[in-house]
């Protein structure tokens, strides 16, 4: 059976009837404006909310960069204090071991004139 050439010329009057359906001017409903207003003030609010936090997250991180470097700035001080400190040890007790060795010559000395 072959098809019949009314049937396609009726296949496209229903396209362009739907077709020009579809493609009529039509008036928005009344609530478009006010729901698309509504969605935009979400996002923003939103973006702002995401925002925030993306500010506070980076606050936070130099803050503690801060901390971390005053608390390694106050370990390294410490540290040269402390070598300070082992250095001056150090010094009095070769000063002492000279100053002892003295005496103990000056010891012998005197035990052998003794003698």
């Amino acid at each position: 059976m072959e098809p019949d050439s009314t049937d396609h010329i009726d296949a496209m009057d229903d396209f362009e009837l739907e077709l020009s359906e579809v493609m009529q001017r039509r008036p928005a409903p009344p609530s478009l404006k006010r729901r698309i207003l509504e969605s935009r003030r979400q996002q923003r609010a939103q973006q702002r909310s995401r925002m925030v936090w993306f500010e506070r997250i980076a606050a936070s991180l130099v803050v503690g960069a801060v901390a971390g470097g005053a608390v390694m700035g106050h370990f390294a001080d410490e540290r040269r204090k402390g070598e300070e400190a082992k250095q001056q040890v150090l010094t009095a007790l070769r000063i002492t071991g000279h100053a002892l060795d003295q005496v103990n010559t000056q010891l012998e000395e005197h035990d052998k004139d003794k003698q």
